[in-house]
């Protein structure tokens, strides 16, 4: 028994090793790309890359850590935000072409379905105009 107890003793001291040494290992925050997050663009196999390229879709742009333009967005775009949903984000863009536009987060506000806490998280994740990029969304 006290074999197989030490046995236990020397694989559990293994993992926790192991774990410090993927802990050390893991990414940084640092960014992958030497660009501002304005300047990335997606290449043709859908590799975000700094210069040529095209400009990421509004779900790339959010998996870039990027903000959505509000007045631009699609419904399936929109759809993908937490909390937002397909039929918020349809009222969203009917709201928005109705009115020609959102200048205002209490135009935004007024669309029924959007209370104060999805509010928050559209206004944590697009903005009204062209994003400025100035941070990551989460």
């Amino acid at each position: 028994m006290a074999g197989r107890t030490a046995a236990l003793a020397v694989a559990a001291l293994g993992l926790m090793g192991l774990g410090v040494v993927a802990r050390l290992r893991w990414p940084d925050s640092a960014p992958a790309l030497d660009c501002p997050p304005e300047a990335v663009r997606m290449g043709p196999d859908g590799i975000a890359t700094c210069g040529d390229g095209l400009a990421p879709s509004g779900a790339q742009a959010l998996a870039l850590g990027r903000r959505l333009d509000l007045n631009t967005a699609t419904s399936e775009e929109l759809a993908l935000l937490p909390g937002v949903g397909p039929s918020l984000a349809r009222r969203l863009v009917e709201a928005r072409e109705e009115g020609g536009g959102f200048e205002s987060w209490e135009q935004v506000d007024a669309v029924p379905g959007v209370g104060a806490a999805k509010l928050q998280t559209l206004q944590a994740a697009t903005a009204l105009g062209a994003p400025s990029d100035a941070g990551p969304v989460w």
